[in-house]
C-alpha cells in the first residue's frame, strides 16, 4: 500500500498525488471558494486602479487658504498715535512668521485637486525710502517645501533639481510706491515688477502684494506671483492617473521688521 505523503493523497492506480484539502472540497463549497477568491482578486484590481480617484473623491484634505494678512487688534493698533506708527522709510527685515509656497491643480483620476506647498523658511529684505520701494529680496528654502503628500514632494524636489538649485528668490527691479501707507492702518495693494528665480532659470514676473502695517515697526506683505512652469523649464507631469496644470501661483506672506 503506497505510503502516503504529508498534505497529500495517493491516486488509485498511479503515482500522481492531488493536494489534500481541494480535492475533498464539496462542490458547494468549492463554488465558495472561487467565488471569494474572484471577489478578493477584482478588490484587489478595483484598489490599485481607483485608489487615486477615491483619494481624489474622498480623502484629499481641503487645501489650505491662500496666504493672507492677518486681522490687526483694534485696541493694540488704537493705543499710539497712527503717524507715530507707519512711518515706512527704512531698511525692514524678514522675521519668524513669514511664510512661502506655491499652489497649482492636478486632475486626479478625473478629479480636480488643489495642492499647496508651504514653508517658514523665507529670508530677505526690503528697503524703503522717501515712501518708494526701492530694493527687495525674499529667498525661499525650496526644498522645505511640504504639502499633505510626501511622495508628491519627493517628485517636486526632483524635478526642481533642489539639490543643485536649492532656492528660489525674488528680486524687485523697479521702485514701488507706497507713500500710500503713511499715517494709514488700511492695507494698500500695489504690483511690484522683478525677476523670479527658481530651478536655475530667471524671469520677469509680477508680484501683486497686499501690504499693510501691523504695528510699531512691523509690517505685512501678502503676494502672489503667477507663473508657467514651461518658462522655467519644467514639464508639467503626465502619469496617465494624475495630470498637473501647466500653470502655477506662487504664495508668500512676509513679516517685516526693523
Amino acid at each position: 500500500m503506497p505510503t502516503c505523503v504529508r498534505g497529500r493523497e495517493p491516486v488509485p492506480g498511479g503515482t500522481a498525488y492531488l493536494v489534500s484539502g481541494q480535492s475533498d472540497l464539496h462542490p458547494e463549497h468549492r463554488r465558495r471558494w472561487l467565488i471569494r477568491t474572484l471577489v478578493a482578486v477584482t478588490v484587489a484590481l478595483g484598489a490599485i486602479a481607483g485608489g487615486p480617484w477615491l483619494y481624489a473623491r474622498y480623502l484629499a484634505p481641503d487645501p489650505a487658504e491662500p496666504l493672507a494678512l492677518s486681522t490687526p487688534d483694534p485696541a493694540a493698533s488704537a493705543a499710539p498715535q497712527v503717524d507715530e506708527i507707519h512711518e515706512v522709510d527704512g531698511t525692514w527685515t524678514v522675521v519668524d512668521g513669514s511664510e512661502a509656497g506655491y499652489r497649482l491643480g492636478e486632475v486626479l483620476s478625473g478629479e480636480q485637486v488643489t495642492v499647496v506647498g508651504r514653508t517658514d523658511q523665507v529670508t530677505g529684505g526690503v528697503v524703503l525710502e522717501e515712501g518708494s520701494l526701492l530694493e527687495a529680496e525674499v529667498v525661499v528654502d525650496v526644498a522645505s517645501i511640504v504639502t499633505d503628500e510626501s511622495a508628491r514632494d519627493a517628485y517636486f524636489r526632483r524635478a526642481l533639481d533642489t539639490t543643485t538649485h536649492p532656492e528660489a528668490t525674488f528680486e524687485v527691479t523697479d521702485p514701488v510706491d507706497l507713500s500710500a501707507l503713511e499715517g494709514v492702518t488700511e492695507s494698500v495693494t500695489v504690483e511690484a515688477l522683478g525677476t523670479l528665480t527658481f530651478h536655475g532659470v530667471a524671469r520677469p514676473a509680477t508680484a501683486v502684494l497686499e501690504v499693510q502695517p501691523t504695528g510699531q515697526d512691523q509690517v505685512e506683505v501678502a503676494g502672489q506671483i503667477a507663473v508657467t512652469l514651461e518658462d522655467f523649464d519644467l514639464t508639467a507631469p503626465d502619469l496617465g492617473f494624475v495630470t498637473v496644470e501647466p500653470t502655477a501661483t506662487v504664495e508668500m506672506l512676509l513679516v517685516l521688521s526693523r
